[in-house]
């Protein structure tokens, strides 16, 4: 389980993961986690929302407080990272629990001991890149 860094492995996430639970998304529409999370939703992609403390839904989908308090029932295959970098280890410890099976650090968010963590428990990440701009690009979405 390695950090992925090629276009044919990211692709791959891409085209295979659909379930999503996007930590520190917003409900401002000019934040980037929202932008993400609606070209996403768009695209076919089920967006799970994760904002601690006072997120109650994301257009009209219920919001969590944290990735443990996801129901069982709710399967999360990619978590997607809106956080500064020094929380990311944290959300990664407590993503564990989930089973994931890549966590997405966006751009500008980079933390190896996070990284780490995630790849010795056996679930692959991708640091430093925009979830849209990588669908986009390698997939041809608008």
């Amino acid at each position: 389980m390695p950090l992925l860094n090629g276009d044919e492995e990211i692709s791959g996430v891409l085209r295979k993961y659909r379930n999503i639970a996007v930590v520190g998304i917003s409900d401002k529409p000019d934040r980037d986690s929202y932008r993400v999370a609606s070209y996403l939703r768009e695209h076919g992609y089920s967006i799970i929302p994760v904002n601690p403390p006072t997120l109650k839904e994301w257009n009209g989908i219920r919001a969590y407080p944290s990735l443990s308090s996801i129901p069982g029932d709710l399967k999360v295959e990619v978590v997607d990272i809106f956080r500064k970098p020094e929380a990311v280890t944290e959300v990664v410890r407590e993503g564990l629990q989930l089973k994931p099976r890549v966590f997405w650090m966006q751009e500008g968010v980079v933390n190896r001991e996070a990284a780490d963590l995630a790849v010795q428990n056996g679930v692959d990440v991708v640091m430093d890149r925009c979830m849209m701009k990588e669908h986009r690009r390698l997939l041809g979405g608008k």
